[in-house]
Order: C-alpha cells, then sequence, then structure tokens
C-alpha cells in the first residue's frame, strides 16, 4: 500500500464518509455533498485510491431473502500455530463458500469465522467440512438472533 502523503482534511474525510455511506454515487453527486467542485472530487479519490484507502466497491445483498437465513460466529481454538499448519488452515477456510468473514484473534480464542447458511442443516454441514482433516482444541458456534446493524461506516470525524 501506498502512503498517503497529504494531509487528511475535512473535504477528505467527507468524501470517505459518503463513499461508505453509498458507493454507487457519482463524482458529482459526492462533489455536490461534500462542497468541492467535481474534479477535485476526482483528484481526490484517485489519490485514495492509488494510496490503497479505497479498495474497490461492493454491492450489500440481502442474504436472508436469498435463503441464507443463519449466521454463525464460530469461535476455534487450537495448540497449532505453525506456519505451514496456519497457510493449510487459511487454504481450507477460504475453500468454504459458507464463511464471509475470518479473522485471526488475541485471547482465548485463536480464529473468528462470520458464515452464512441456509438453517441449522446447513451449519451442520459446513461444520463437518470445517473440521474435516484438521484438529482443533475446541470449536464453539455462537448463533445470531438478530442483526441489530451491519457494515457501520467508520466514524472518520475523530480523525481530525
Amino acid at each position: 500500500m501506498i502512503q498517503y502523503m497529504k494531509t487528511m482534511d475535512i473535504f477528505d474525510l467527507r468524501i470517505l464518509t459518503a463513499m461508505q455511506r453509498d458507493s454507487s454515487l457519482s463524482q458529482r453527486q459526492i462533489a455536490d455533498l461534500v462542497g468541492l467542485s467535481q474534479n477535485a472530487c476526482w483528484r481526490r479519490i484517485q489519490a485514495f485510491q492509488a494510496a490503497g484507502i479505497l479498495a474497490g466497491s461492493q454491492a450489500r445483498v440481502d442474504l436472508a431473502a436469498l435463503g441464507l437465513d443463519l449466521t454463525v460466529f464460530v469461535m476455534i481454538r487450537t495448540r497449532h500455530h505453525a506456519r505451514d499448519w496456519v497457510d493449510r488452515f487459511s487454504h481450507h477456510v477460504q475453500s468454504l463458500p459458507e464463511v464471509i468473514d475470518f479473522n485471526r484473534i488475541g485471547g482465548e480464542w485463536d480464529y473468528l469465522l462470520k458464515i452464512v447458511t441456509p438453517g441449522m442443516a446447513g451449519y451442520d454441514r459446513f461444520y463437518q467440512r470445517l473440521i474435516d482433516g484438521f484438529e482443533f482444541d475446541k470449536v464453539t458456534g455462537l448463533f445470531s438472533m438478530e442483526q441489530i446493524f451491519e457494515n457501520r461506516p467508520a466514524d472518520l470525524n475523530r480523525l481530525l
């Protein structure tokens, strides 16, 4: 990632905030929202992309509407921390389409996975594939009963 050399100002933060909330906005719409000319806004967006601050855009899909109605946070503890084991496990997890977030974490657990699946039977099928060929000390699933909010935009004003 290229280091962003320019000091962030209020316009930078407004652009990034607007894009976090709705990445489908046109450059003209963003410029109007933040109070800059379209060219000035475009130059700043280009600089963010070059610096790696902006990394693509995604559409938000209602997964439950597609039948992926169960969200499970899977916590894993293992005694294996050698690089080759971690690489093999990471590759395995990436091959499981139910996994939408994968984190190595600190504390008494080692990994946290967020998965979406069609119901409990889908989770059971996922779980069997997850543990196949791996030795874990403990695996537990925390089942989401209600999503209060997701992908909340970060409050960038605290960077000033």
